[in-house]
């Protein structure tokens, strides 16, 4: 059963070789992810890890993939008994999972099993399967997922203003453990501000109301790309 659930964006910066020139720039929000990773592997070294991507699928902890999509053939693996191999193609696992067997070597946890939900999920379906992982055998969970990044610092013409007060209600649910507020984030404008996070936050929302009585703490919330990324800590009182 789930005894402590983190919250993390995915974005590929968080890995320093693949933003070597902007690895100072990029600082702020790795530390906060890889610390939030730590505290994680000293509640347990088996995690379950939620994140986003094109369809449902379940990526098993016996697996392994890099980074080479990405700029820097980074090798990781989900199993700590499974060394990386470097020339592993990138396309073996997605980008949720890639991040996920990141964290788990920087923060030397044993293993990570990521399940992997459509980033247009309904509401429901997602309700639905933080309910059935509610009782899974592990008890660390790890939440991947970005907030918007139509953020002020975006590209010119890309902006869009309700993205500050959508990211500003995201961290509100967040430092809450507020499960009705992350439920109630809207599909379609979570899709329009490209805020690929809702559907694994919602995830987390249908898990923690399964089995009530969780506090959280949010440890980092900014945009400094134009993309909002936000860290935060569940812990069940």
């Amino acid at each position: 059963m789930i005894a402590c659930a983190v919250v993390v964006p995915q974005p590929p910066l968080l890995v320093p070789e693949l933003v070597a020139g902007a690895a100072v720039r990029t600082a702020a929000v790795r530390e906060a992810a890889v610390a939030a990773a730590r505290a994680l592997a000293r509640v347990s070294g088996r995690w379950l890890a939620v994140g986003v991507g094109e369809h449902r699928e379940t990526v098993e902890s016996v697996s392994r993939g890099g980074f080479r999509g990405y700029g820097v053939d980074v090798a990781v693996s989900l199993s700590a008994t499974r060394p990386p191999r470097q020339g592993t193609a990138p396309a073996d696992l997605p980008l949720s999972a890639l991040v996920a067997g990141w964290l788990r070597e920087q923060a030397g946890a044993e293993s990570v099993r990521v399940e992997i939900v459509p980033r247009h999920a309904a509401v429901a379906e997602c309700a639905e399967l933080g309910q059935a992982l509610a009782t899974a055998d592990e008890r660390a969970l790890l939440v991947l997922g970005d907030g918007s990044t139509r953020h002020p610092a975006a590209p010119p013409g890309w902006p869009d203003s309700r993205a500050e007060t959508f990211d500003a209600g995201v961290r509100a649910a967040l430092a809450g453990a507020d499960t009705d507020g992350l439920l109630a984030l809207s599909p379609e404008l979570a899709a329009e501000l490209q805020a690929d996070g809702r559907a694994a936050w919602q995830v987390l929302a249908g898990l923690a109301r399964a089995e009530p009585g969780w506090r959280g703490e949010v440890t980092y919330s900014a945009a400094p790309f134009g993309v909002a990324y936000h860290v935060a800590t569940w812990t069940r009182s």
